[in-house]
């Protein structure tokens, strides 16, 4: 467990702790790691999450118990409006959503103001052609250390995957955004983070997509709705319909059975 997860809520679905926090602290805490002696991963949960990790409990083991330990501080953050909902009905407190869709743009523009070297790890060289221009006239004073898109045999190769973190690591890479999907990137950061030297790695799926303008973001009505999972569908339907229609239900059975909310203890416990 993190160390600070004494600090604020937490709800716990199965083997997954879910960071139960308002966005401006969130992104506090991802800068805040950029001059912490150990690095910081964020991660989405979602019902997809939930699928993948809920029921692994050697996920627990991949996270770090302390900071001393060199590893990775997880931070996992509410995605998606299942969890949103009953984060909000079992805390007796409202909670937003924080995707990395939400999240992406206050941390570019922040990481603009402070100058930090912000990297891209995954989607298609094609789609990065795209993401350089748009990240240029939206983030103009941007620093872009890299962006590397890996063939998946070489995300399980440990040889390709450690020349990978190497090039990362070499163009000093303050912040790291890696868009594997589920649950590649999560495993990929969890075994190769620390080599990059990356900072903050936050695991955000196809938000170079949504950046370079390949794919259309949700409207906020939408989502605020619940209705993502319907508009993503309806997009990728070849791409999601396993996801959303085989694997989701039972995802959202687990949620609703078995979440519980851990309230953060006393400062002085």
């Amino acid at each position: 467990m993190n160390e600070c997860s004494a600090l604020w809520p937490r709800m716990l679905v199965g083997h997954v702790p879910v960071d139960l926090l308002d966005r401006d602290a969130a992104l506090e805490l991802i800068f805040a790691a950029l001059s912490h002696a150990d690095p910081i991963a964020v991660a989405s949960a979602n019902l997809d999450h939930i699928h993948h990790f809920a029921g692994d409990a050697a996920w627990d083991e991949r996270l770090p118990v302390a900071a001393s330990d060199g590893g990775l501080r997880w931070l996992t953050l509410l995605d998606g409006m299942p969890l949103v909902r009953t984060a909000n009905a079992r805390s007796g407190r409202s909670w937003p959503k924080l995707s990395g869709s939400d999240l992406i743009t206050p941390i570019l523009e922040r990481a603009a103001q402070t100058r930090a070297r912000v990297g891209f790890l995954g989607g298609t060289a094609e789609t990065h052609e795209l993401l350089l221009p748009a990240l240029a006239e939206l983030h103009p004073q941007l620093i872009v250390a890299g962006t590397w898109a890996p063939e998946r045999a070489e995300l399980t190769d440990r040889r390709a995957s450690e020349a990978i973190a190497a090039r990362i690591a070499a163009a000093e890479t303050d912040i790291l955004v890696v868009g594997l999907g589920k649950p590649r990137q999560e495993r990929w950061i969890a075994e190769y983070g620390t080599l990059t030297n990356a900072r903050a790695l936050l695991a955000f799926g196809t938000v170079v997509d949504f950046l370079a303008g390949r794919v259309a973001r949700v409207p906020e009505r939408v989502g605020n709705a619940g209705g993502e999972w319907a508009w993503r569908l309806m997009l990728e339907p070849r791409r999601l319909a396993r996801r959303y229609l085989v694997q989701g239900p039972p995802a959202l059975v687990r949620l609703k059975r078995s979440a519980v909310v851990l309230e953060a203890a006393p400062a002085s416990a």
